[in-house]
């Protein structure tokens, strides 16, 4: 079936990475393109030959065409609900769409659901939808639609959370697209957090770091905590749930201070048991003097960027040098990178730089990353993104 759509003309040999689908297109990779193609629009993919390739959002950045699909054919109602139905599909295999103790989870991950871009996330009958670039976005209605299709009345409303991600465009303003939510409040593992998708960061939460905010619960017992860059508490709570003896929240964003006190009060924990501050996390740990048996380095990205790459290594082997000198001897490290141009191999080589530096022995005890409602494309590497260590300090 043609598409009908604007053709992008690759050059001779740039055809590669869409054989091994790879859903990017590169600038570089075109030989010439129809005219009249703007930012957003669909075209078709062909070889030098002119052999269909693929069909895909253009864009006039490095990445020029975001590949939507490797066979021809309209993308309409009908190919919303099919692809947002076997992204379904993948969280009911996980226990994710009918668990009473987590409500709250990613329904689509951008290229690791096969549609880059493209981000919906699940908080107890609320979908937030963020579009990453304006070609998604022009399909919103369909894709608000697909999901009353597969949720039916478990879905109270759609949420759109694109305007900050969807950059050079003033029409794009976030709101409701359907529905009205019945609350904001969500649980994961039995943990009550209140999510603020219109004003928080991404769609509201860090869904990514559920199983490792469990896994922390399970070492927080009778154990002294601190979780810095805290954002919402996630860690923290976990920890007083689960019987730490004291946690103290760090992050240098008041509002975010505020968010993490509010979680804490209403999984009626002990405040007593809890302490937040504001400040800046570096000058916090440089004052810790080995009191803490568990420290949590969940920073936000230091590197968006290839040329950032080596300025966001200095930065995470500086703070993971003061936690590691900083900890008490016998504690549990989780130090996490969320930048996708830093890789395992290069996170771990620089944790093993800065235990180095701080002159402790440390052995990793685990290596962790995104859970599998975030999925990692076989085929586009990119989408592995999180990757954690918890290290055991002598």
């Amino acid at each position: 079936m043609q598409s009908n759509y604007p053709v992008v003309h690759l050059k001779k040999g740039k055809d590669i990475s869409i054989q091994r689908r790879h859903h990017w297109v590169f600038s570089g990779a075109i030989a010439k393109k129809d005219g009249g193609i703007a930012a957003g629009d669909l075209v078709e993919v062909v070889d030098e030959k002119g052999r269909f390739l693929a069909v895909g959002f253009y864009g006039e950045g490095s990445i020029a065409v975001r590949i939507a699909a490797f066979d021809q054919g309209p993308l309409n109602a009908s190919f919303w609900v099919q692809s947002l139905r076997k992204a379904y599909d993948l969280r009911r295999l996980l226990g994710l769409t009918d668990n009473l103790d987590t409500n709250v989870y990613r329904l689509f991950h951008g290229e690791g659901d096969l549609m880059p871009g493209l981000i919906i996330d699940y908080y107890n009958g609320t979908a937030v939808v963020q579009a990453h670039h304006e070609g998604i976005h022009r399909h919103l209605t369909d894709i608000a639609s697909a999901l009353q299709s597969i949720y039916g009345e478990n879905l109270k409303a759609v949420y759109d959370k694109s305007q900050a991600t969807i950059s050079g465009n003033s029409l794009v303003t976030d709101g409701f697209v359907f529905g009205t939510p019945e609350t904001n409040q969500v649980r994961e593992y039995g943990n009550l957090f209140e999510i603020d998708w219109e004003k928080g960061q991404k769609t509201g939460f860090f869904i990514d770091q559920r199983e490792n905010r469990y896994l922390l619960g399970k070492y927080a017992a009778g154990k002294k905590v601190l979780n810095t860059f805290c954002y919402s508490g996630g860690f923290s709570v976990y920890a007083l749930n689960q019987g730490a003896k004291e946690v103290h929240s760090v992050d240098i964003s008041a509002a975010a201070v505020a968010l993490t006190d509010q979680n804490v009060a209403i999984n009626g924990l002990a405040a007593g048991r809890h302490r937040s501050v504001a400040a800046d996390v570096m000058h916090y740990l440089k004052e810790v003097s080995q009191d803490f048996e568990v420290i949590v380095l969940d920073p936000p990205a230091f590197a968006k960027h290839v040329r950032s790459r080596h300025q966001a290594v200095q930065a995470y082997k500086r703070i993971n040098s003061l936690a590691i000198k900083n900890i008490r001897s016998g504690g549990l490290l989780f130090t996490f990178s969320c930048s996708q141009v830093v890789d395992m191999t290069l996170f771990s080589h620089t944790v093993t730089a800065a235990a180095m530096e701080a002159g402790r022995q440390v052995k990793i005890i685990h290596q962790l990353t995104q859970p599998g409602d975030h999925p990692i494309n076989i085929f586009h590497q990119e989408t592995a993104y999180l990757k954690g260590l918890v290290l055991y300090v002598v």
